[in-house]
């Protein structure tokens, strides 16, 4: 838990909730504000872009002291204010106040000397750097008119210990997981000296452990004049961590409520203005064996598979649940010819096929939705009927290989109306949508291709409760149409919600499989955590 009301009293005697000083807490210089004054005021903010008004007339307000909480479906217009607020962006209209005085930022850098940092939601470090060149570029230490590294790399480990984040300062980013880089954002954040701090989904690529210290770092950063911004679409983790809530829908505001008074659904409800069951578990089905459309035997890879085996069946939604670096991710791209492997067969309809890359693998009728969108999904810097079409090309050439626009144009047009991707034109470069929309983008690419197997990894990372109704909704009616899922997430109430049947890995290996009505938390917790008994089991 962290600072709430009934803790308030630590902050007043210069202590933190464990009692501790707070001197050495990272504080900026501008003066404390006043006890009735926020610290943080946006009011009557607008933000039009063509075609899209992001942001109509919508306020928030931050005080000292607080985690507060900014929630909406994608599209609502929390990443505009974010980046209103830090700079980015500049307002049609509205004022922006900081300790009640109006401040007008030429820029982030402008917003970074105020003492407003923000952690994105899409990473923003340069792969070929190392991790204390990344936190300190543009402010590396200098001795006798050189880059002192040797300091950089020092303050570095300082901070990386703070996180207890066990890398290396002088390692390249490009070496370090998902999870790793969002904690070098964050570790880059807390160097700036921030006293308004904006965590844009944080958690988003973070193991439960991983999130346990993030919540850690935030209780010693919340003092009396410094506050925290927090976006997650992870309701569970919004009424841990926050103490108030503002909810924004359709680029308006909504409410402002303290969130010990809030209830979930209540929260869900004023998001998307209806109520969503987030308890739902799909009915069981009757699944024959003569079915099976993929089987997968004894595969391995040379650095972490270890005899993967298991059956898909047409019609199926197999689940596959773990730990990161448990081995899903890299079992999808074995399948699909993105990474080898060293020994097994993988069958598709009763053919034993050789999938020696992606392309391989949507000739066999898999279709791959990768957890990195922006790396592996998307062409950021083209238009949305390219991306939806980029899998179908082949399929829709005609004799001479030209492409019609018209074409390509009105399918993306149709899936951007089944999809409800927010856009005003299918003609919109993918780099200018939301996160959400992104993901959507991604998945209409491979509706549009129309494969018999469709492999999701993390297919609602990043998206807001009501669109993940909606993908859910999809799930159902895809696996209605015939076709058969594997759907990965880190999620386990996800997994929970659409899976007919779960594998669960630990060290590269699946420690059991599990009927969908018969799978808990708790034992596809305990599956996920048998990496000691295989190591048991090998001696």
């Amino acid at each position: 838990m962290r600072l709430h009301r009934s803790d308030r009293h630590w902050c007043c005697l210069g202590l933190n909730r464990k009692g501790n000083s707070m001197v050495d807490s990272v504080v900026p210089e501008p003066n404390t504000p006043s006890a009735n004054v926020p610290l943080l005021e946006a009011k009557g903010i607008t933000k039009e872009f063509p075609g899209v008004i992001a942001l109509d007339d919508v306020q928030f307000e931050l005080r000292g002291g607080e985690v507060h909480a900014l929630v909406g479906e994608n599209g609502a217009g929390k990443s505009t204010l974010i980046k209103v607020i830090a700079g980015i962006h500049q307002p049609n209209k509205g004022t922006v106040k900081i300790n009640g005085e109006a401040v007008h930022f030429d820029g982030p850098l402008d917003a970074q000397k105020h003492g407003v940092s923000v952690i994105h939601q899409e990473l923003n470090l340069m792969p070929d750097l190392t991790v204390a060149q990344n936190i300190f570029f543009g402010r590396e230490p200098i001795k006798g008119g050189q880059i002192d590294d040797r300091k950089m790399n020092q303050e570095t480990q300082k901070l990386l210990d703070r996180l207890k984040i066990g890398i290396s300062p002088r390692i390249k980013v490009a070496k370090l997981t998902v999870a790793s880089q969002q904690m070098v954002e964050i570790a880059k954040a807390l160097s700036l000296n921030a006293k308004i701090l904006i965590m844009d989904e944080p958690t988003a690529a973070l193991t439960d452990s991983e999130v346990e210290t993030l919540f850690s770092v935030i209780d010693d950063f919340i003092s009396p004049d410094t506050a925290i911004i927090y976006v997650s679409h992870r309701m569970n983790e919004i009424k841990r961590i926050s103490d108030r809530i503002t909810v924004f829908r359709d680029g308006k505001y909504v409410s402002t409520g303290d969130a010990a008074d809030l209830e979930i659904s209540d929260i869900i409800a004023q998001m998307v203005g209806r109520e969503i069951d987030t308890d739902i578990r799909p009915a069981a089905k009757v699944l024959s064996d003569d079915d099976i459309v993929l089987e997968v035997k004894d595969m391995c890879s040379k650095t972490l598979l270890r005899n993967v085996s298991f059956k898909l069946r047409k019609g199926e939604i197999l689940g596959f649940a773990g730990l990161m670096g448990a081995g899903r991710t890299e079992t999808a791209r074995c399948l699909v010819g993105a990474d080898p492997i060293t020994s097994g067969t993988i069958t598709i309809d009763g053919q034993t096929r050789k999938v020696r890359s992606p392309a391989d693998a949507v000739d066999a009728g898999i279709g791959y939705l990768s957890e990195d969108r922006k790396r592996y999904g998307l062409l950021l810097d083209n238009p949305i009927t390219k991306n939806v079409g980029l899998a179908s090309y082949k399929l829709w050439s005609n004799f001479t290989g030209w492409i019609f626009d018209k074409q390509t144009a009105d399918i993306t047009e149709e899936y951007r109306k089944k999809l409800s991707i927010k856009t005003p034109s299918v003609w919109q470069l993918a780099k200018n949508l939301s996160g959400g929309n992104q993901q959507k983008v991604v998945l209409a690419k491979w509706l549009a291709r129309d494969c018999d197997i469709l492999i999701f990894d993390e297919p609602t990372r990043g998206i807001d409760v009501g669109a993940k109704d909606e993908i859910y909704n999809l799930i159902d009616e895809l696996v209605a149409a015939g076709k058969s899922l594997i759907v990965i997430s880190s999620e386990i109430p996800e997994v929970l919600r659409v899976s007919d049947r779960i594998c669960v890995m630990c060290d590269g290996r699946i420690t059991g499989v599990l009927e969908n009505e018969e799978a808990t938390q708790e034992n596809i917790m305990e599956l996920a955590t048998q990496f000691h008994s295989l190591v048991a089991e090998e001696a």
